[in-house]
């Protein structure tokens, strides 16, 4: 028998794995914006 504790403790489980995917996303992001900042700065310092 599927009860109503079965349904919400997958429903928590689904938000939790969701939650952990955008936080890696995120910090995903942020690194490649981190790189591409110090790769344009590294070509600006040529420049000079």
């Amino acid at each position: 028998m599927y009860t109503i504790e079965m349904a919400y403790a997958r429903m928590r489980e689904m938000q939790d794995l969701a939650n952990r995917s955008r936080a890696h996303q995120t910090a995903e992001r942020r690194a490649e914006a981190r790189a591409a900042r110090s790769v344009s700065r590294a070509a600006r310092a040529k420049k000079r």
